[in-house]
């Protein structure tokens, strides 16, 4: 179990379709084609000896390395040092149009930068999660990998002058080569699916081409960000990292590029996050606004319109909306075992689809009108195609706000009155009633009124404990749940009411270690799975967040501060930490890097009027 790096240890490249995660050590051991959620290619991430890998290091020899992006970009860099030389290898992908496609390229350079480097590469596929055979056929020029419904060329970049480079097979039909170079010298390797043509040569000249290509896309997208505060650097890195595990065809933003990554190691928290959650991708709205990337919001919001529209349907018959989807807009999400691997470091089962799609979670349609109202706010608007959907959803959640949903974090422990999501409900209404004012939209007005009005007093009552002076998890229990750390955010309270400065400081005595966050404590409250989990770095900087916002500016500093300690060695941060600080589940998370720049922009605005009431 020593040979799997650790989580943290990778770097992401992508080419808004589809993603890979890169090792200190110059390893691909993560890569679905052509889309985020698509079979694997590379698994060794989840099965070292079965699922495949793209290992690029120095050959026979001790060495050091040092990971980094190229600044203002997704163009990733792996350096290695050792006794004779230096080299590095630069790993991007070209960024594909707005079109789906199943061609994709992985474009892996090598070069020596100082002394002479031997590069030994390994290339091993293991298509469709390690189930799927394949063939290799090696030609002068590279090879082709060759499975039931997928091909991979690899194209070598070399000067016409050289040696040919691919050469040896192993038994598998893997590809197995050296390749030395000395100071100031580059070759390397494209990788690209679908059916491209026959392996062919591709001069150092052209790599530095696509290499110029890519670099000048992200530094253009890039410098449509606005924030200009304290954590710029961290900031924009999120936001690139978030652009990465954007499907661009339709604008959906998946929760990680990764499957089956433990919450806990050893344990059975494994879940598949290459879909689009509605909760996840609606705070996109604001951490994109936010920063001034309005085409990728509008392109969200179309998005999510089109599933409203979906729900709704012609005949206006609907029940609830999935909680998630696949990137493309489908809901096929069948969640099974893939029983032959033996997941991270041991940790089984290895889940791929997500049995939780269909959960009724009603806090989704607070969040979405949320969003909704937002974008609108900021000049993107809905027709009224869109509008009449929506006024259909809202009549289902008039008739059935108040019962028990699964909830924010997807127990599988049974449905409760989640206050949270009593609390989103309410949002829902809210929101639906200042957009149609906002719009001279019709409404059913009365009936909107009066839901949300009960809502707010039911959450009021029966989600207060006046024992604990405290909001709580559910009706009827004493636990406590950082999801509530929003009410402020959203409006239902206010920052300096009484009742939720006395839950912010019972979540400090209990929820908050060290000002790393627990979700909640799951054996005060059953959550139907076995075992524990780390701190929930989306929970951290929502409670950086609500400090901010009730005044406690310089602790939310601090713990924003440490909390940067926390992120991997390229500003990128999983789902939870453990005890040890090490990072754990599905890498890297969407909502945490979403949480990360809302946290920012806010706790920047309060500190901004902190130092003008001091002048």
């Amino acid at each position: 179990m020593d040979e799997y790096p650790l989580i943290e240890n990778h770097g992401l490249i992508g080419d808004l379709q589809t993603a890979a995660l890169v090792t200190t050590d110059g390893t691909i051991d993560w890569f679905c084609c052509p889309r985020f959620d698509s079979p694997s290619v590379f698994g060794a991430l989840l099965d070292r000896e079965k699922g495949g890998h793209f290992r690029v290091a120095p050959l026979n020899t001790t060495y050091t390395t040092k990971q980094l992006y190229l600044p203002d970009t997704a163009v990733l860099v792996t350096r290695f040092m050792t006794e004779s030389g230096a080299g590095e290898v630069i790993d991007f992908m070209p960024p594909t149009g707005r079109t789906a496609t199943d061609r994709h390229s992985i474009v892996r350079m090598l070069r020596c930068v100082r002394g002479s480097m031997t590069f030994e590469v390994d290339i091993a596929p293991r298509f469709d999660y390690g189930r799927a055979p394949h063939t290799l056929h090696a030609t002068e020029h590279g090879a082709v990998f060759v499975s039931e419904g997928m091909e991979l060329t690899v194209h070598a970049v070399r000067e016409q002058e050289d040696e040919r480079l691919l050469t040896g097979l192993s038994k598998e039909h893997d590809l197995h080569f050296s390749l030395t170079l000395q100071a100031g010298q580059q070759r390397g390797l494209v990788l690209e699916s679908a059916a491209g043509g026959p392996p062919r040569e591709i001069l150092p000249a052209d790599f530095d081409t696509m290499f110029a290509d890519a670099v000048g896309h992200w530094r253009t997208w890039l410098r449509q960000s606005r924030y200009t505060g304290r954590w710029r650097e961290a900031v924009e890195r999120s936001a690139i990292t978030l652009k990465l595990m954007t499907y661009a065809p339709s604008g959906a933003l998946v929760a990680a590029p990764t499957a089956g990554l433990p919450e806990q190691l050893g344990g059975e928290r494994n879940w598949d996050y290459r879909f689009t959650w509605i909760r996840d991708a609606s705070f996109s709205v604001y951490a994109l606004l936010g920063l001034g990337f309005t085409e990728e919001a509008t392109a969200f919001i179309g998005w999510l319109r089109d599933r409203v529209r979906e729900k709704a349907g012609s005949d206006g018959d609907t029940g609830p909306m999935n909680i998630m989807y696949r990137v493309d807009g489908s809901s096929d999400l069948f969640e099974e075992t893939l029983e032959h691997w033996e997941g991270y470091q041991g940790s089984r089962p290895v889940r791929i689809g997500n049995g939780a799609a269909t959960q009724l979670q009603l806090d989704i349609y607070g969040e979405a009108l949320d969003s909704i109202f937002f974008a609108h706010q900021h000049g993107i608007q809905l027709d009224h195609r869109a509008w009449t959907s929506l006024h259909t959803l809202l009549d289902w959640l008039t008739d059935h706000w108040d019962q028990p949903d699964e909830g924010l974090w997807e127990t599988r422990g049974g449905r409760q009155d989640f206050t949270y999501g009593r609390v989103m409900s309410w949002v829902a209404f809210d929101r639906a009633l200042r957009l149609a004012a906002s719009s001279g939209r019709p409404a059913a007005s009365g009936r909107w009124v009066e839901a949300r009005d009960a809502i707010y007093e039911q959450v009021l009552q029966r989600g207060w404990d006046p024992q604990r002076k405290a909001f709580v998890q559910h009706y009827g229990s004493d636990v406590l749940d950082s999801a509530l750390l929003r009410m402020p955010t959203v409006g239902i309270i206010t920052p300096d009411d009484p009742m939720w400065t006395s839950t912010l400081e019972a979540m400090d005595r209990e929820l908050v270690t060290d000002s790393l966050v627990y979700r909640y404590n799951p054996e005060a409250s059953p959550d139907g799975l076995r075992g524990s989990e780390g701190t929930f770095s989306l929970c951290t900087f929502m409670y950086v967040d609500a400090l901010a916002r009730a005044g406690r500016i310089d602790q939310a500093r601090l713990v924003l501060e440490k909390m940067l300690t926390y992120a991997n060695h390229l500003g990128l941060y999983s789902e939870e930490i453990d005890l040890t600080g090490r990072q754990l589940g599905n890498f890297p998370q969407a909502f945490t890097h979403l949480a990360f720049i809302d946290a920012a922009i806010t706790l920047d605005a309060n500190l901004n009027r902190a130092r003008a009431r001091a002048a």
